[in-house]
C-alpha cells in the first residue's frame, strides 16, 4: 500500500493540492426567458422586422408605392392633361393642338357622362368586391399602377436593373430590339394589352393580378432596382408567373407560357422564376390585410383617374338576397360574441347513485 509506484498515490509535487471542482463541472449558462422557445418569433416575422420594416408588401399600414408615385408632393393626383381616356385607358397625344382640345373639353369626357349615381328610388352597385374583383377593371388598374411606376421613377440617377430582366439581353420576341429601347416609355394601353394577353391566355383570375402587383413592389424593395422601359416586361412576366403558381390551385406551367410567348424558351422562363424567387428571398407570403390594402388603393387610383367600374341597378330579388346574407352574418356574429353559460344541476333533479358493495 505504501508503494510509490501505485496508481492511487499522487505524483511528487502535486501531493496535498486539492483539485478545483469548478474547473471540471462548470455550470451551464442559463438561457434568458426572452430567448426561450415559448417566446421566440417565427422566422418570417424576424426577417421582415429586421430587414424591411416599411415594406408595403408585408405591412398593411405602410403606404403602397404605386399610390405614392401617382400623387404629387402636395398630396394631389398628378395632372394627366396630356392624355385622354378611351375605353378606360390612358392614350398619349403627340399633338399639342389635341392636348389643348382635350383640356377645353375635359369636363365633357364620356366617362363623366356615363357615370351613374344612386338616387332615392334607384340604387346602383358594382359587382367588384375585395373577394371577387372585376377582372377587366382590375387589370386596367394594375397596368395604371405599373405605368406610374415607370413614368415617375427617378430619372436623374442611372437605372438600377439586373441582366435577367433586360429585354436587350433576354428578348421576348425575335423582333429586333431598338437601340433606344431603354428610353421609350410605354403607354398605359401597351402595358394593359401585355397583361391582358397573359391573363386571358392562361385564364388567370383578378385576385392573381393584385398578387402580381404585390410581388412586383416587393421585388423593387428587396432587390433595390427600378422598373423602367428596359425591363418592365420581364419584371411583370416574372411576377405573373410566380403569382399564378402561388394563388391558383391549378397553376400554369412554364411551358404553357412558352405557348403564349412563342419566342421564349423554357430555360429562360425557369431562370427568370428562379432569380425572381431568390430576389424575393423566397418570401411569397401575402397577408390578407396586405391584399385588402392593395385592392382598395387600386380602387382609389381608379377613382382618381376616372376608371369607372361597371355598375348594375339593384333589383328587388338581389336586394332580398343581400338582406338575407346580411342577416345570417349578423346572427353568426351575435352567437360568436355571446358568453358561454355554465349549466348547473340542482339537487332535486339529481338521481341518487347506487354503489355496489361486496359483503363478506
Amino acid at each position: 500500500m505504501g508503494n510509490a509506484n501505485a496508481c492511487c498515490v499522487a505524483p511528487q509535487g502535486q501531493r496535498g493540492k486539492k483539485k478545483d471542482r469548478s474547473d471540471v463541472y462548470a455550470p451551464e449558462p442559463e438561457v434568458p426567458k426572452e430567448e426561450s422557445s415559448a417566446n421566440l418569433q417565427h422566422i418570417s416575422d424576424r426577417e421582415v422586422a429586421e430587414d424591411h420594416e416599411e415594406d408595403p408588401s408585408n405591412h398593411p399600414r405602410a403606404s403602397t408605392i404605386f399610390l405614392m408615385k401617382s400623387t404629387a408632393p402636395n398630396g394631389k393626383v398628378l395632372e394627366l392633361t396630356s392624355h385622354h381616356r378611351q375605353d378606360g385607358l390612358l392614350v398619349h397625344h403627340s399633338s399639342k393642338k389635341r392636348n389643348n382640345h382635350h383640356i377645353n373639353h375635359q369636363q365633357e369626357s364620356p366617362n363623366n357622362l356615363n357615370k351613374k349615381f344612386s338616387s332615392c328610388s334607384t340604387i346602383y352597385i358594382d359587382d367588384s368586391t375585395v373577394s371577387q374583383p372585376n377582372l377587366k377593371n382590375t387589370l386596367k388598374c394594375v397596368a395604371l399602377a405599373i405605368y406610374y411606376h415607370i413614368k415617375n421613377r427617378d430619372k436623374d440617377e442611372i437605372c438600377k436593373t439586373l441582366d435577367i430582366f433586360d429585354e436587350k439581353l433576354h428578348p421576348l420576341t425575335k423582333d429586333s430590339v431598338p437601340d433606344n429601347y431603354d428610353a421609350i416609355e410605354p403607354e398605359h394601353r401597351h402595358i394593359y394589352r401585355f397583361i391582358r394577353t397573359l391573363f386571358s391566355a392562361a385564364q388567370l383570375t383578378a385576385e392573381c393580378a393584385i398578387i402580381t402587383l404585390v410581388y412586383l413592389e416587393r421585388l423593387l424593395t428587396y432587390a433595390e432596382i427600378d422598373i423602367a422601359p428596359c425591363n418592365w416586361k420581364r419584371i411583370v412576366l416574372g411576377a405573373i408567373l410566380l403569382a399564378s403558381k402561388v394563388w391558383d390551385d391549378q397553376a400554369v406551367w412554364n411551358v404553357d407560357y412558352c405557348q403564349i410567348l412563342r419566342d421564349i424558351t423554357v430555360e429562360d422562363m425557369n431562370a427568370l422564376e428562379r432569380q425572381f424567387l431568390e430576389l424575393l428571398q423566397f418570401n411569397i407570403n401575402v397577408p390578407s390585410s396586405v391584399y385588402a390594402k392593395y385592392y382598395f388603393d387600386l380602387r382609389s387610383l381608379a377613382d382618381a383617374n376616372e376608371l369607372i367600374f361597371p355598375v348594375e341597378q339593384l333589383s328587388k330579388e338581389r336586394a332580398q338576397r343581400l338582406e338575407a346574407t346580411s342577416r345570417a352574418c349578423e346572427e353568426k356574429m351575435k352567437e360568436g360574441n355571446k358568453p358561454e353559460l355554465k349549466r348547473t344541476v340542482s339537487a332535486e333533479n339529481m338521481s341518487p347513485r347506487l354503489s355496489r358493495v361486496v359483503l363478506s
